[in-house]
C-alpha cells in the first residue's frame, strides 16, 4: 500500500462513526420517501374507484316494445274454447302389412289439437265424455268468434272463456255456421257488453321472412304468445282440400292453439292457426294458418241468412298434380285436362268431354287447376262463364252456367245436407263412397280395365275407416265376391248385418299408402 492510500485509510478509521451515521440517515430518508410515494399511489387509486359510475336499469320505454304492444292489443280478443262431446269407442282393426298402424297423417284435421278422435281410448266399447280445448278470436264486438271447425265439430256443449273473466266463468256459445272445405267455424256468445275485437289484415301483403305472432291457449295455457316468421306461402298439405292454401310459419303452435290468430306487426290478424306438421302432435317448427283473405270470404257467408258457404262448380275432375306431358298429349302445351265429368253437371250439359284441356276463363288464360277452381268457386251459382278449351288440337269455346258445388253433389245424393266433393257418389252404410274405374283411370292406376271400384271418400269414425280403407284404394272383392262396378259393390254389401265379418280384398293406391294387394277385415258393429 503506498503512502497516499495509507493516509486515506487512516482518515476513514478515524471518522468511522460519522460515516456510519450518514449512511443510516440516507437509508432512512429513502424508506420514508418510498412510503410517502406508496401512500400517494394508493390514494390516487382510491380516488379513481370512487369516480366509477353506478349501474342502472334503463326505463321500459327505452326497450323494443313492439311485440309487447301487439300482445296487449290482441290478447283481450283471443278466447279459450272448451268443448264437450260424447264419443262412441270401439276397437280398431287394422290390416296394414307388417303390423303398421294407420298412416300418421290419416284424418289429419280430426286428430289435430284434441279434436274429434284426438282423445279417448280405442279399446272396448261404449261411450265416454270427451273434453277438448282450442282457441278463437273475437272479430265482432257483438260476440262473433272465428275458430276452426274441428274445434267445435260434433260438440254437445261449447263454452268460451274471456281474458278478463274470473277462472270459473264460462260463456255458452252456439255455432253460427261451419265450412268443411276450409275447416273454419263461426260461433257466438251473448254478453251484455261490447267485447274487444281483432282487426283483420290482408294476407296477400305478407312475405316470406315477415315477423308474425301466434296467440292462443296451447295445452290450456291461456294468453300465450309465440313469435316467428312467415316460412312459406301457398302451402297445400292435404290432398283433395282445394280451398286450403296455408301460410306456413315457425311460430310455436301446439295443441290448444287451433283456431287462434296469426298476427302481423301491425297487430292485424292475417291467419287462423289450423294445423302443425309433426309425428308427436307437438310443435316441430312447422305450423299452418289459413290466410285472412280466405277467412273473410268464408266468414261473410257463414254470418249470412243461410249460414253456409256457396261455391260455384261446373262438375269436372282433373289431376291435382300438374303434369305437362298430359297437356302435350291432349293437344295443348298448358291448361287443365279433364279426367272425369259428373253426370248431369253443367260441364256435361255444355258438351265438355274427358280429354278436353281447359285453357281460358272468359278470355283470360288459366295455367293450373288451382286458378281454375278458385275462379269458378268464387262465382255465384247461376252465373255464366265462357271456357276456352282444346280438343284434338283445335281450340274451341263453350258457355257454361255455374252450379252450386254442394247442391250439385247433393242432387246426386238426394240429400241437400251431405257432401262437398262434387265427384263422389253416395256413401254406403259402411261409411264409404266408391265409383267404377273408367278405362282412363284403370290405365293411369295400372289396374286391369273393368276390375274393382275406387274409394272416393271414407267417413271419419266409420266401419270403413276402422278396417283401414282410405281414399284412392281399389276394392277388388267383398267377402270373396268380385266388385267391378258400383252396382256389384252395392249388391255385395246390401245383405251385410251387424255382427257379420266383412273382408275386403284391396289394392292400396291412396296417398301415403304402402301399396300392394292385401286383405282388410273387421266385424260389422
Amino acid at each position: 500500500m503506498n503512502a497516499r492510500a495509507s493516509a486515506l485509510w487512516v482518515r476513514l478509521k478515524a471518522n468511522r462513526p460519522a460515516y456510519t451515521l450518514t449512511i443510516l440517515a440516507t437509508l432512512a430518508l429513502g424508506i420514508l420517501i418510498g412510503t410517502v410515494v406508496s401512500y400517494s399511489v394508493k390514494g390516487q387509486e382510491a380516488k379513481k374507484v370512487s369516480d366509477a359510475a353506478a349501474l342502472s336499469v334503463p326505463s321500459p320505454q327505452q326497450l323494443s316494445s313492439q311485440f309487447a304492444q301487439i300482445s296487449k292489443q290482441l290478447e283481450p280478443s283471443v278466447v279459450n274454447i272448451n268443448t264437450e262431446s260424447t264419443i262412441k269407442t270401439q276397437r280398431r282393426r287394422r290390416g296394414n302389412p307388417g303390423g303398421e298402424d294407420e298412416n300418421p297423417f290419416d284424418d289429419f284435421f280430426d286428430r289435430f289439437f284434441g279434436g274429434p278422435g284426438g282423445q279417448g281410448g280405442q279399446g272396448g266399447g261404449g261411450s265416454l265424455r270427451e273434453r277438448s280445448l282450442g282457441s278463437g278470436v273475437i272479430v265482432d264486438p257483438k260476440g262473433f268468434i272465428l275458430t276452426n271447425r274441428h274445434v267445435v265439430e260434433k260438440a254437445d256443449r261449447i263454452r268460451v272463456k274471456l281474458q278478463d273473466d274470473p277462472g270459473s266463468v264460462l260463456h255458452d256459445a252456439k255455432v253460427v255456421g261451419t265450412d268443411q272445405e276450409t275447416d273454419l267455424a263461426v260461433i257466438k256468445i251473448d254478453v251484455d257488453k261490447s267485447l274487444p275485437s281483432a282487426k283483420l289484415g290482408n294476407s296477400d301483403s305478407m312475405q316470406v321472412g315477415d315477423w308474425v305472432l301466434a296467440v292462443g291457449s296451447p295445452f290450456g295455457l291461456q294468453e300465450t304468445v309465440t313469435a316467428g316468421i312467415v316460412s312459406a306461402k301457398g302451402r297445400n298439405i292435404v290432398p283433395g282440400r282445394q280451398f286450403q292454401s296455408f301460410i306456413q310459419t315457425d311460430a310455436a303452435i301446439n295443441p290448444g292453439n287451433s283456431g287462434g290468430p296469426l298476427v302481423n306487426m301491425a297487430g292485424e290478424v292475417i291467419g287462423i292457426n289450423t294445423a302443425i306438421l309433426t309425428e308427436t302432435n307437438a310443435y316441430a317448427g312447422v305450423g299452418f294458418a289459413l290466410p285472412s283473405n280466405t277467412i273473410v270470404q268464408v266468414y261473410n257467408q257463414l254470418i249470412g241468412p243461410e249460414h253456409r258457404v256457396s261455391r260455384g262448380s261446373i262438375g269436372i275432375m282433373f289431376n291435382a298434380q300438374e303434369n305437362p306431358a298430359i297437356a302435350r298429349v291432349y293437344g295443348s302445351g298448358s291448361g287443365i285436362t279433364i279426367s272425369d265429368i259428373t253426370a248431369g253437371s253443367p260441364a256435361e250439359q255444355a258438351g265438355l268431354k274427358v280429354g278436353d284441356t281447359i285453357v281460358s276463363i272468359d278470355g283470360k288464360n288459366v295455367k293450373n287447376g288451382d286458378e281454375l277452381v278458385s275462379d269458378i268457386a268464387s262465382r255465384k251459382p247461376g252465373s255464366k262463364v265462357t271456357l276456352g278449351f282444346v280438343r284434338n288440337g283445335k281450340k274451341q269455346e263453350t258457355t257454361i252456367t255455374v252450379a252450386d258445388r254442394a247442391k250439385l253433389f247433393a242432387s246426386r245424393l238426394g240429400d241437400e245436407e251431405q257432401g262437398n266433393d262434387e265427384s263422389e257418389p253416395k256413401q254406403s252404410k259402411l261409411g264409404i263412397s266408391v265409383r267404377a274405374l273408367t278405362p282412363e283411370m284403370a290405365d293411369r292406376l295400372d289396374v286391369a280395365a273393368g276390375k274393382g271400384v275406387i274409394v272416393q271418400e271414407v267417413k271419419p269414425g266409420s266401419f270403413a275407416e276402422d278396417v283401414g280403407l282410405a281414399r284412392g284404394d281399389i276394392i277388388l272383392e267383398v267377402n270373396k265376391q268380385p266388385v267391378n262396378n258400383e252396382d256389384e259393390f252395392n249388391r255385395a254389401i246390401s245383405s251385410l248385418k251387424s255382427g257379420q265379418d266383412v273382408v275386403f280384398l284391396v289394392r292400396q293406391r291412396g296417398a301415403g299408402r304402402q301399396g300392394g294387394t292385401i286383405f282388410l277385415a273387421g266385424t260389422l258393429p
